[in-house]
């Protein structure tokens, strides 16, 4: 019994460890361009692969792709839109928010975001941009 109780703790402690020490990475997203809306949510997938926890800001045209039935112009070579490489993010834990301003400011409200998504709080987002070891990538 000491033994198993000693391996659930020890195992328990391990993946806390590793937790912790996962690469904190946010995306933030400002330009209007497809090609480079899909470049950013292309490497947010591969660093998401690579073991990173990704955060997403979407602010100003880039939050457009955070709305219900965002379509946009499919990129070669997949043949995919920046919504749907953004939705595979948040589909392997990726979180995604839109800029405080971006939804005061367009007039669509929060209903019309996709799941998963929702309006960035400016305290967390800045505390969160602060983070010592967090590496910021802007698009």
């Amino acid at each position: 019994m000491k033994k198993t109780l000693l391996a659930v703790l020890l195992a328990t402690a391990s993946t806390c460890t590793l937790a912790a020490d996962q690469q904190q990475v946010t995306v933030s997203l400002t330009s209007a361009s497809t090609m480079a809306q899909g470049m950013a949510m292309v490497l947010a997938n591969q660093m998401q692969e690579q073991g990173a926890q990704v955060d997403i800001l979407l602010c100003d045209t880039a939050g457009d792709i955070a709305l219900k039935g965002a379509t946009g112009e499919a990129l070669k070579p997949n043949n995919v839109t920046p919504a749907q490489l953004l939705d595979g993010a948040i589909k392997k834990g990726a979180t995604a928010s839109v800029c405080a301003l971006y939804l005061p400011n367009t007039g669509h409200t929060a209903e019309d975001l996709r799941d998963g998504i929702t309006a960035a709080n400016p305290a967390k987002m800045g505390a969160s941009l602060l983070e010592k070891d967090r590496k910021v990538i802007g698009f």
